[in-house]
């Protein structure tokens, strides 16, 4: 019992570790960037995406996706019992929004969550891409498309008919997500947000 928690606590620090990488902040000062003092000043992906350029957004989107996705897949691959990988995507999650590398400081941790969910729960994740594609599409706003995407996947989870150990950590996820996204909600409802230009 003392091994597996062993083994357990050490794919828990090594998927936080790994989550902890600030993709977009390493991306932004290979261009002579520092995105903390840039836009929004979130190191996730819309800010590079609208600071540094369409291509380095592109690049910090697919980074911070393959954080949550990579640990997830290898847990699963070494046979850790399915109730432990959902943890394991937790703690990458985690490590993105809480990254030990920038004083337990990071990103909002929707492209991180999109890893994570990809390989937890990919038809709950395709629900909750709708959801996202639609109301980014008829109102151009990432925050919202995000904050909605976040709200659903819960609810997609449990009506998909998921284990309780996933909807708990599908729920913690999306109220992490949210609750980091409580400056878009200020400027959402006083008119302010910028809209996603392509």
């Amino acid at each position: 019992m003392e091994q597996s928690i062993t083994i357990i606590a050490a794919w828990l620090a090594a998927a936080y570790l790994l989550g902890s990488i600030p993709t977009g902040l390493l991306l932004g000062k290979a261009y002579g960037i520092d995105v903390r003092q840039e836009g929004s000043g979130n190191i996730g992906a819309t800010n590079l995406y609208r600071t540094v350029g369409r291509k380095v957004g592109v690049l910090t989107l697919i980074g911070d996706c393959f954080k949550g996705l990579v640990p997830v897949l290898a847990a699963r691959k070494f046979g850790l019992n399915p109730e432990f990988v959902a943890w394991v995507g937790l703690a990458a999650f985690c490590g993105h929004v809480f990254s030990v590398f920038l004083r337990f400081k990071g990103g909002k941790g929707v492209a991180t969550a999109l890893g994570v969910f990809l390989a937890l729960a990919p038809l709950a994740l395709a629900i909750a891409l709708g959801v996202f594609v639609v109301l980014v599409f008829k109102w151009r706003y990432i925050s919202l498309g995000s904050i909605a995407a976040a709200a659903v996947m819960p609810l997609a989870v449990s009506l998909l008919g998921a284990g309780k150990i996933l909807l708990v950590v599908t729920t913690l996820i999306a109220v992490i997500v949210i609750v980091k996204h409580g400056g878009n909600i200020k400027r959402l409802v006083a008119g302010t947000e910028n809209k996603f230009r392509a």
